[in-house]
């Protein structure tokens, strides 16, 4: 591994805005490598933070990818002088997309390990199962994938007290909108399936799908359910193509997508999909091959270099992980870019008390230059979603990974769509 390249880690300004000098960043972005992957000797100076995700299992592309989008971060900071004086220590948790595990897990990083903070949850039903511990706890929690669109509302004032729940990821409430304009308002498809797997990600989505279609006067033709591990869609497809269905929308997890397109072409019938965001995963492209060309979805970040703090990224995580294709390049982006606005907000409070945090990242008053975007004042007391109608775009699957699906986009790739501030 080449770590003598600067590239491979935050821009300058960035990372001094942890208090490092030019030297010291210089410094930083070549011995780096070499920190992130080797064990630290971690003591007392150490801020305790939780990852937690499913690093087995079907979505393990997208646990994997955020994980090590996160340790990338982590490390850059680290080497870079940490946060306040401290190393960031991650503390690692495998969920596998189990809630009953993500429960356990979320009760012994605060019981045991003391996390000040937990970045992760991949998977909308772990995340709802999870996360009300560290509300109770007074912890902050920040999503990095799973987008049920209630996840950041569990806990809302005037019910709660404040809300410990952010989130970097795009809502399904927003990804909904996207799918239905991309089918409906653009395309000009009348006749629409739904097929959604049985999870509480799956379930939800669908909903937030059917009320935006309903917005546009449509009701679908047809809406299937299927299972996770599920090898067969052959009576949903038919079902859906007996009904006259232009085209397949999808809302689900895991490799059983890539089943969608297989068991169309199985049929003869190939009509257009167009789903969540978890089409960009490889265990879709990989396992539809052929059959998954041309899939459309929302993409939060597209692995392109559009702008230099892209392409620093892009070439540090497939320098570091020694890959061509991030697994899950929106879930790698959004945890790079959690662990920075934990950073920044921990730095602002000068304190690692979790409802100083919270109250930090509610009120950053310095913007965070992330991958996905930059985070100008992303959060409040009353809305803790750093994603926004307008900043994600369409992907589509070509080549066996996702590019932009409009030109006009593509083109206007290296202006970086940010939230109004809050």
């Amino acid at each position: 591994m080449n770590n003598a390249n600067p590239n491979k880690f935050a821009n300058m300004a960035t990372l001094a805005a942890f208090g490092l000098s030019r030297r010291g960043v210089i410094f930083a972005a070549a011995a780096g490598a070499t920190i992130a992957f080797s064990p630290l000797a971690y003591g007392a100076g150490t801020i305790k933070v939780g990852l937690s995700g499913p690093f087995t299992g079907g979505s393990s592309s997208m646990g994997v990818s955020m994980r090590d989008g996160v340790k990338l971060a982590a490390a850059e900071i680290n080497a870079a002088g940490g946060v306040l004086g401290k190393q960031i220590q991650l503390v690692e948790r495998d969920d596998e997309a189990k809630n009953e595990l993500g429960v356990q897990i979320a009760q012994e990083l605060i019981d045991k390990e003391g996390v000040v903070a937990t970045l992760g949850y991949i998977n909308t039903g772990v995340a709802l199962a999870s996360q009300r511990f560290y509300q109770e706890n007074k912890i902050p929690v920040i999503n990095n994938v799973a987008t049920g669109t209630v996840i950041s509302k569990q806990f809302l004032p005037p019910e709660h007290a404040a809300n410990f729940v952010f989130r970097i990821s795009v809502p399904d409430v927003i990804q909904a909108e996207m799918i239905a304009a991309e089918a409906v308002d653009k395309r000009k498809f009348t006749k629409l399936a739904i097929l959604a797997d049985s999870t509480n990600y799956g379930q939800l989505g669908r909903e937030d799908l059917e009320k935006s279609l309903a917005k546009r006067n449509l009701t679908p033709v047809a809406v299937e359910k299927f299972n996770i591990k599920d090898t067969e869609m052959t009576a949903q497809l038919l079902r859906a193509k007996e009904a006259g269905a232009q085209a397949i929308l999808t809302y689900g997890i895991g490799p059983e997508l890539a089943q969608i397109a297989n068991g169309m072409a199985k049929l003869g019938w190939k009509v257009p999909m167009i789903g969540s965001w978890t089409l960009s995963m490889s265990s879709f492209i990989d396992n539809a091959g052929p059959n998954g060309e041309g899939a459309r979805m929302p993409q939060a970040f597209i692995q392109e270099p559009t702008t230099p703090k892209r392409k620093a990224f892009i070439d540090g995580y497939t320098k570091a992980y020694n890959v061509d294709r991030m697994p899950s390049p929106v879930s790698a982006a959004q945890g790079y870019d959690s662990v920075y606005l934990l950073a920044a907000a921990i730095k602002q409070a000068g304190s690692t008390d979790g409802d100083k945090i919270r109250q930090a990242l509610e009120s950053l008053k310095e913007p965070v230059e992330g991958v996905v975007t930059t985070y100008n004042q992303p959060f409040s007391a009353t809305d803790h979603e750093s994603q926004a109608l307008g900043m994600a775009v369409m992907g589509e699957v070509k080549g066996g990974r996702v590019s932009f699906a409009y030109e006009e986009d593509r083109k206007d790739a290296a202006k970086v769509r940010t939230k109004p501030k809050n």
